[in-house]
């Protein structure tokens, strides 16, 4: 197939990730603001959206460390082709498609980095992954940041019930939710300064690797602002199953923290987009989630939940890298292959959705009760465990 075609495919299929990825991760922003009423679900959406579009235009670190980093160059260039780059975004997308509809908060990246990682390896052998860089960039900021987010948050949560201890519990909840509608700003601003970026990162390696562009260089404008949208659209349409076990599975949320949490996210986050690294904001977000959680007195966290994210965290990785492999094995093969890989991305895509549709989780229902809603989501915590939904 010619070049230009697969390089067309790749960002087509890119922009399709960069969409999964911010209904996957409209949770990170707004869950807690609509788990607590400060701001009403298509409203923080729709605040989301455009707080992403605009952060996409405020930094390329996140994007030059991908396109950059993660990937080697040998002696004839880039190692990985964009066929790989492609089978790479197929494992990352149906992993994101997947994990939305269990409703687990996965994490994006390591979706991505995982079907590159897994695609790199098997096209062009392990010489063509930067494993150094993989581990300062990636795995080691994965470790840290949830326990750095939420060690903040469950000083921030205690220090805001200390402080307004003597205030009134209806005038504190009040301000509180006023300051979430900043606070949720903040983290939206922040996730597009991160989570844009990655795609916009894979669509500048393909360029590179297909000689369109000179290695070292950043993004294009064109390509910021086509990623931005997409991920922008993606926000606007919401991930409400996300939304409903990270605002209401993981603690049972009030407004101090809720404002706790968003701000030490924020916070994470806009520093290691400065710092160039590509961030799981699902990880910084549920870490701060449950940090507030435990800094209030006698609050629960319903650790049959967070234990089942952290599982999804432990298996996003590997597996998308497994599909990314075989994607890349099967693509790389012919341009019936290719076709293939594409076909069988495109029913994966569309099964996950219509099962979805047998219990919709939308902005109406996404903050009742999963029974009363109608959701059998595996995420949901059990009777057994004690906590309300």
């Amino acid at each position: 197939m010619d070049v230009l075609v697969t390089v067309m495919l790749v960002v087509a299929i890119a922009l399709v990730f960069d969409f999964t990825n911010g209904f996957h991760d409209t949770a990170n922003a707004m869950a807690t603001s609509v788990a607590t009423g400060a701001l009403k679900p298509r409203v923080a959406v729709t605040i989301s959206a455009v707080l992403n579009l605009v952060g996409a235009f405020l930094s390329t670190e996140v994007a030059k460390t991908i396109s950059g980093g993660i990937i080697n160059e040998g002696d004839g260039g880039v190692a990985i082709t964009p066929v790989m780059i492609f089978a790479g975004l197929v494992g990352a997308v149906l992993w994101n498609v997947a994990t939305w509809y269990l409703g687990l908060p996965s994490s994006s990246t390591h979706a991505l980095f995982g079907g590159l990682i897994g695609a790199a390896i098997v096209g062009a052998g392990f010489d063509a992954v930067n494993f150094g860089a993989v581990v300062s960039k990636v795995l080691l900021p994965a470790l840290i940041s949830p326990l750095v987010a939420g060690a903040i948050a469950l000083l921030a949560t205690y220090l805001a019930y200390k402080i307004t201890k003597n205030a009134s519990i209806r005038g504190s909840e009040a301000g509180f939710r006023h300051g979430q509608t900043i606070s949720a700003s903040l983290v939206s601003l922040a996730h597009g300064t991160n989570d844009a970026q990655k795609t916009m990162g894979v669509i500048t390696l393909t360029f590179i690797a297909a000689g369109y562009q000179q290695s070292g260089t950043g993004p294009q404008f064109w390509v910021i602002g086509a990623c931005g949208l997409a991920i922008a659209l993606g926000t606007y349409l919401g991930g409400w199953r996300i939304i409903r076990t990270v605002g209401k599975r993981i603690t049972d949320i009030t407004s101090p923290q809720g404002f706790a949490a968003e701000t030490s996210s924020a916070a994470t986050i806009l520093v290691s987009s400065h710092l160039g690294f590509a961030l799981s904001t699902t990880q910084v977000t549920s870490g701060s989630i449950v940090g507030a959680g435990l800094g209030k007195k006698l609050a629960s966290v319903h650790w049959n939940v967070v234990g089942k994210i952290a599982i999804a965290w432990a298996f996003t990785l590997p597996a998308a890298a497994i599909v990314g492999g075989l994607a890349a094995w099967a693509a790389s093969q012919s341009t019936a292959g290719l076709i293939i890989v594409a076909v069988l991305a495109v029913a994966g895509g569309l099964t996950f959705y219509v099962l979805s549709r047998r219990h919709p989780v939308t902005h109406e229902n996404v903050n009742e009760d999963s029974s009363a809603a109608g959701d059998a989501d595996p995420a949901a915590p059990t009777e057994k465990a004690g906590a309300s939904a």
